[in-house]
């Protein structure tokens, strides 16, 4: 059994270790675009870089996505999946910056389900910034969660620092 466990973890670890193309120590320049940061040059690499929101904290992750029988298989038989909620595909251009529910040395898993955000009639679309707030939107009818069937391998790799002028 703990030969079971140590090999589960070198392979999670394996997949966390190979889902950066390079690290970063701050976010993405903010006066660019979000879809010109994620779609201009694909998903791959460090041109998979985007921001990406964690309890209240922005950060930047590199993202791929899984090939759709890789995301299949995962979603059919990997019952600890994260979760990455954005306003569109992750390879689209988004309306908001994405927002996980677990980054590493929190219940992390390389493997990220994206799960669409949509606003529904008589709310105002806003920024939301944890998994937390995304759920609490949801449970008030302010949002709909929409599953997908697209899996995303995906590091956090910096970390955006906010200086006050």
């Amino acid at each position: 059994m703990r030969q079971t466990y140590t090999a589960l973890g070198a392979i999670v670890l394996v997949l966390g270790l190979s889902a950066c193309g390079r690290n970063a120590t701050t976010a993405p320049n903010s006066g660019g675009s979000i879809q010109a940061l994620a779609s201009e040059h694909g998903m791959a690499g460090a041109a998979g870089q985007m921001p990406a929101f964690y309890d209240g904290q922005q950060f930047t992750v590199n993202m791929m996505e899984l090939p759709d029988h890789g995301s299949e298989s995962t979603i059919a038989n990997n019952q600890s999946i994260n979760e990455i909620y954005a306003t569109n595909d992750l390879d689209e251009e988004q309306d908001f910056i994405p927002v996980l529910d677990a980054i590493q040395g929190d219940g992390f898993n390389p493997l990220w389900r994206q799960v669409l955000i949509s606003w529904n009639a008589g709310f105002t679309p806003r920024q939301l910034t944890s998994d937390t707030e995304v759920e609490a939107a949801a449970d008030a009818g302010e949002i709909t969660l929409t599953d997908t069937d697209e899996v995303y391998r995906c590091s956090v790799v910096g970390v955006k620092t906010i200086t006050e002028d």
